[in-house]
């Protein structure tokens, strides 16, 4: 039988979310590293109002063992859920005060196909106010937009005054996914890679904030998170053909990964790396990373930890032999 010596039995409030409960951990994945028991589409849940009803040691243990599930990893989920709604709070006093003072904020986020960028931007914007942000995901280009200047689709989604705008990819397309896909020219990439830094520094001279998260898995949790994706039927959507030869070009990936690193990171434009093989420690950090940035109000108030761990976070340093995966 499980021993448990503390359990905290959630408020009235929350009495209705749902505990995903994987079944037991193997192979030492306790420390969030997706496996393939935890990316099982069908695996049972647990409600906390099961949770709010048990009154003993017992109980609780009884119900775990009912659903085959591991009693750290609850808690551990249970405590991510505390800490991410916290931070959420702290993300609508940003977003009050970005509005406020009619700042404009761009977020770009990148990083190798199933990295977790969607994911992360949904627990950024859960409980923001939708009328001040928006969420931009932009398609292949049209013909009439591949007849324009490369950067021209994107200005049209920048943000307006006193919005937060994020990018799920952005124009750091042309850098890595285009010339390892054949997508445009060499001619191409290299004018490219000579305006990007130009075409940044102009809109941080306009007074535009920009922050670009790289997230960074390994080859082979992108490997598992693509078999979990083929298993679940609501997330095959996900998948495309440039998806599925993301590991043969792995390191094809990885060259234009770092040449791009090599030639955008800039004092007024950095890059920050975000190691995202642990999504909840993604997710909570990046949010961190963003607080601890911005000088919103009511941040000298908050009780909170808004620095991010620096296993976690950190900026690309030209230094370092290889930044990611």
């Amino acid at each position: 039988m499980t021993r448990i010596t503390k359990t905290t039995i959630p408020s009235d409030k929350t009495a209705n979310a749902v505990i995903k409960t994987p079944g037991p951990i193997k192979n030492g994945h306790a420390n969030g590293v997706s496996t393939d028991e935890d990316n099982n589409w069908e695996m049972k849940t647990v409600t906390l109002g099961e949770l709010k009803n048990l009154r003993t040691k017992d109980d609780l243990s009884s119900l775990f063992q009912k659903n085959n599930a591991n009693p750290q990893k609850i808690f551990s989920t249970i405590k991510y859920e505390e800490e991410l709604e916290k931070l959420q709070i702290e993300l609508v006093k940003m977003q009050r005060w970005i509005q406020s003072k009619g700042m404009r904020l761009a977020i770009l986020f990148e990083g190798r196909d199933a990295a977790g960028k969607g994911g992360t931007i949904r627990r950024f914007t859960e409980h923001l106010n939708p009328r001040t942000l928006r969420v931009v995901a932009l398609p292949k280009p049209t013909d009439e937009e591949l007849g324009q200047w490369y950067f021209q689709r994107y200005v049209r989604q920048l943000p307006n005054k006193g919005e937060i705008v994020f990018f799920d990819r952005s124009w750091y397309n042309r850098a890595v996914v285009e010339p390892v896909n054949k997508f445009c020219t060499q001619h191409q990439y290299e004018m490219y890679m000579k305006q990007v830094t130009e075409f940044e520094h102009m809109l941080y001279e306009d007074g535009v904030i920009i922050v670009k998260f790289w997230f960074s898995i390994s080859k082979e949790e992108q490997l598992r998170r693509f078999e979990s994706r083929k298993r679940n039927p609501l997330k095959q959507w996900k998948l495309s053909p440039v998806d599925m030869q993301a590991q043969e070009k792995w390191d094809d990936y990885t060259r234009f990964k770092e040449e791009m690193f090599s030639r955008t990171h800039t004092s007024f434009s950095p890059w920050i790396i975000v190691k995202a093989n642990n999504k909840q420690k993604a997710r909570l950090e990046s949010i961190r990373y963003l607080l601890s940035v911005l000088p919103y109000e009511g941040k000298d108030e908050s009780q909170l930890r808004i620095h991010p761990d620096p296993n976690t976070v950190s900026r690309y340093h030209r230094k370092a032999l290889q930044v990611d995966n």
